[in-house]
Order: structure tokens, then C-alpha cells, then sequence
């Protein structure tokens, strides 16, 4: 089976990206796609032996710094139907944007795995909401609409939806009129250590506006409890002028510092709106309960009242009343880890590769 791999963007680090290694350690022979890759990433790429393609965005002036100001001229939608996957049996997208837009002939299965649909073309709104500019998706609405015209007639070019989660399986079937199958992203297989209680709380996070981090920062400064931040992006210099002494901004942490972090907090907490999300279960993974907004993908990982708590509404107040009523006590350390571990890489791939293999052998 001659496979390729599709990725909208290797610019950041995250569980996405995670994802996309896993699959290529599936698949070590298929090349990986994209629209653009930092240098950090061709670096990883060539460690890792990954041949990497990208789009003509890449030799665009600062391409990766404006990456997202080039899909607001709808260049991303080129990029990807640029590409040609004329010599692969199989191709499989990983998109939360753009990768799922390419065009494949009609002897190549193209199997999409679907983090969301975009929610900038479909839920702008929410979307934008937060942004520095919260009344941008106004100015971008003509953009927009055409965006949605073309992601609906890119979706109906795909042979086969995954989803990574019910929510996802839900705008697959409404924004699409498309049925997917659920498979479960992973939690990496950390090595747990010995858990401890230092007596702060953690959150993990990209800075930006929709992650909600602001109602972390007010609720702590509130209560006067000992937080400690991880992670950069833009929104971080307004939520350290809204912070208190006793909250702390670490920036962007190794893994081993922040497997640290995890053994010694006495909870994580998530304040974001998540289609899936991998910090509740990197926490249960060391032992650790969540405290989480309570939509999304975290009430299909968290257990209330086994290995966190949630709050609602989505605001300081509702946070702060989570917090006042925590007790670490109650939560059972070995019962989070036997959680996250329903969420393992092992799983993951085995998953996967059944799919594509039952997916190939129903070619004509």
C-alpha cells in the first residue's frame, strides 16, 4: 500500500502534531505533506528521516509568521489542491483547516482524519469572540462564506471520515452531511513517577484569547492560591498584566520539566472549550485530577467525582466556586492513571492501521 501523509501546517507543537509522528511511525515510508513547516520542524523531519513536501507558501516572505494572515487571501485552499497524489494507493489527511481540501484521482482512497471542521469558516462567532479584534469575523465575512462553499465541496472529495471525538463526529455529520468513525487521539506513555502535592495548580495551555486562560488568572488572584502557567502565544503579555504574585509564567517547558510539573501540582485545571483535548489526560496520567469547563471534549475523558470536577458556566465565578469546593482527597490516584491509559498510543495505532488496511482492501 503506497501511502501519504497531509497536515495542514508544521508551525507548532501540539497534540495534532504528536498525532501526525504517530501515524508516520505506522507508515515510516509514506511522505508527509503540508502547506508550510517551520525550520524546527524540517529539522525534526530530517532527524526522524520524515520527507517532508510542502506547498509554494513556503517561499512566501515570512511564511511561517504569516501563516494565518495567508488564509485570510485563501492561499491555503490553492496550496493543498496544488499537490499531486497521482502515484498513492491511499492518502490520509490530518485537518482542522485546510489538508483535506487536496484532490485525488479516482483509483486513490483519501481517508481524512478530522480534528474539527474549521471552526473560523463555521462557527465564527465563537471563534472570533475573544480575538484582540472580536468583530473581525465581520469584516471577513464574504471570505468566509466562500470558505464554507469550498470546504463543503472539499469534504464530499473524501472516501472515509474519522473523527477524533463526538464533537467533531457531530459537525462532520451537520457541516458536511458525512458520517465518520470515532478514534480516540493518545496520550503519550509518560513515565508516571512518584506523585506529590507541592500545593500549586497547573495549567497547560497555548496562550491565545479562546483558551479561556484569562478566567484562570482572575479566579487564582481571587482565591490567592498558588498557580502556575505553561505555555506561550499572543495573549501572553495581556494575561501578565491581569496577574497576581501568585501566579507564575513558566513559558514553553521540556517534556521531562513539565512531567515535574504534573507529579508535584495538586491539580490541573482547563478552562478552554476543547473538541477533544490532551491535558485532562496527561494530568490522570501522573494521578492527577482536572478541573474543567464542562463542555466539550473533556466529559468524554473525565469522570466527576473519580478523576476531576467540572465548572459552568464558562466564567470566573463558576471557576471560583470549583475551586473552593476541590479537595485532593477525594480523587484516587491509581484510578486517573487507569483512565488515561484507555487513551494509549498502542491503542491509537492499532486502530488506525485496522482502518486503512480494511479501508485499502476494499479497493476495487
Amino acid at each position: 500500500m503506497r501511502i501519504a501523509l497531509v497536515f495542514d501546517d508544521l508551525i507548532q507543537f501540539g497534540g495534532a502534531e504528536r498525532l501526525l509522528l504517530a501515524l508516520h511511525e505506522i507508515w515510516p515510508a509514506a511522505p508527509v505533506y503540508t502547506s508550510v513547516a517551520s525550520k524546527r520542524w524540517q529539522a525534526v523531519c530530517t532527524k526522524l528521516g520524515i520527507t517532508l513536501k510542502t506547498s509554494f507558501l513556503q517561499y512566501f516572505p515570512f511564511a511561517v509568521k504569516l501563516n494565518r494572515f495567508y488564509s485570510c487571501l485563501l492561499l491555503h485552499t490553492l496550496a493543498f489542491e496544488s499537490f499531486d497524489f497521482s502515484e498513492f494507493d491511499v492518502v490520509l489527511s490530518v485537518s482542522s483547516r485546510y489538508a483535506h481540501g487536496i484532490i485525488t484521482k479516482a483509483t486513490t482512497t483519501h481517508v481524512c482524519y478530522m480534528n474539527s471542521p474549521g471552526r473560523m469558516f463555521w462557527e465564527p462567532f465563537s471563534y472570533f469572540e475573544h480575538e484582540k479584534y472580536g468583530r473581525l469575523h465581520k469584516l471577513l465575512l464574504p471570505m468566509l462564506s466562500h470558505l464554507r462553499v469550498w470546504d463543503y465541496a472539499a469534504a464530499q472529495r473524501v472516501d472515509h471520515f474519522i473523527a477524533n471525538s463526538r464533537l467533531p463526529h457531530a459537525r462532520v455529520a451537520k457541516y458536511y452531511k458525512r458520517q465518520s468513525k470515532i478514534i480516540y487521539p493518545f496520550v503519550e506513555d509518560y513515565v508516571h513517577g512518584v506523585s506529590a502535592d507541592a500545593g500549586y495548580f497547573l495549567v497547560i495551555s497555548r496562550l491565545l484569547p479562546w483558551k479561556r486562560v484569562d478566567i484562570a488568572v482572575k479566579a487564582f488572584a481571587e482565591l490567592e492560591l498558588p498557580l502556575k502557567i505553561v505555555g506561550e502565544g499572543p495573549d501572553k503579555a495581556r494575561l501578565v498584566r491581569m496577574a497576581a504574585p501568585n501566579i507564575e509564567f513558566l513559558g514553553y517547558v521540556s517534556d521531562r520539566v513539565k512531567c515535574v510539573l504534573l507529579q508535584k501540582c495538586r491539580a490541573v485545571v482547563v478552562t478552554q472549550y476543547e473538541d477533544f483535548g490532551l491535558v485532562p489526560l496527561e494530568a490522570m496520567l501522573f494521578g492527577k485530577p482536572v478541573i474543567a469547563y464542562g463542555k466539550g471534549g473533556v466529559l468524554e475523558t473525565v469522570i466527576p467525582g473519580k478523576t476531576g470536577t467540572f465548572f459552568v458556566p464558562q466564567d470566573v465565578t463558576a471557576l471560583v466556586q470549583a475551586l473552593q469546593r476541590f479537595d485532593a482527597s477525594v480523587y484516587n490516584r491509581w484510578g486517573c492513571i487507569a483512565q488515561a491509559e484507555k487513551f494509549s498510543k498502542a491503542a491509537f495505532k492499532k486502530q488506525m492501521k485496522d482502518f486503512m488496511n480494511r479501508v485499502y482492501l476494499e479497493l476495487p
